[in-house]
């Protein structure tokens, strides 16, 4: 049965396409990043990883970041303050490789979402989670330069971009999506000057409040967002 505490997601159309748009608010939530039990190999699904954590005080959760085929991210990763993976700056093929690309990162309730240059370039202290993937879907109010409007590969697709006012939103397709209608409704419609693109094909989530728990492909690395009302 859904629970009874408020969503913090909402589903909504934009150009025909159906999407669940989950935002997290600074004054409301805390967000950290979970891989797996400690010590042990990563979660690989958010129902393993509900039915370790819970439900409680649990907004909702996704999955965030690129992967090896163990579940182990293949970029920079951090955990409860504790390094993981460092940053990949390497060059290859694929969505993440894709430059450029990003880390979605936080301290208490300062959450951003910076390229993976200006990462290197300005961020000195480790934060308290963080999470690489790619590529950027938009960058400083403008979308990535080798995206187009609406291109052909259309996959469920989950991203990441954090407004002005310093909120994180949270979107994952309910059906397929382009990279460029993903990114022009981070652009447009949530006016978040960057955003990073977490996953496609596998992308799920978690949404406790309406009894919403994804299945399918193995997943790696998890954000989780929790109520600070909860404590």
């Amino acid at each position: 049965m859904a629970s009874s505490v408020e969503s913090a997601c909402r589903s909504i159309i934009f150009e025909d396409t159906p999407l669940t748009h989950c935002l997290a608010n600074p004054a409301r939530h805390r967000i950290s990043m979970d891989l797996g039990p400690s010590g042990e190999a990563p979660y690989r699904s958010l129902t393993a990883f509900s039915r370790q954590r819970g439900e409680n005080g649990v907004a909702f959760a996704m999955n965030a970041g690129m992967y090896d085929d163990k579940g182990k991210p293949i970029g920079y990763f951090v955990e409860g303050s504790e390094r993981l993976k460092t940053l990949n700056t390497a060059d290859g093929e694929g969505n993440f490789h894709l430059k450029p690309n990003g880390v979605f990162y936080g301290t208490a309730g300062e959450w951003h979402v910076r390229t993976t240059e200006d990462f290197l370039a300005n961020v000195t202290e480790r934060p308290e989670f963080g999470t690489q993937s790619g590529p950027m879907l938009v960058i400083d109010g403008k979308l990535h330069p080798e995206i187009t409007q609406d291109g052909p590969s259309r996959l469920v697709r989950n991203a990441v971009g954090v407004d002005a006012r310093g909120r994180a939103h949270f979107v994952i397709s309910n059906a397929p999506i382009s990279f460029g209608k993903l990114a022009r409704f981070y652009r447009d419609e949530l006016n978040t000057p960057n955003a990073l693109f977490l996953d496609g094909n596998v992308s799920q989530l978690w949404n406790p409040a309406t009894d919403r728990l994804d299945t399918g492909a193995p997943i790696g690395p998890i954000v989780v967002v929790e109520r600070k009302d909860s404590e």
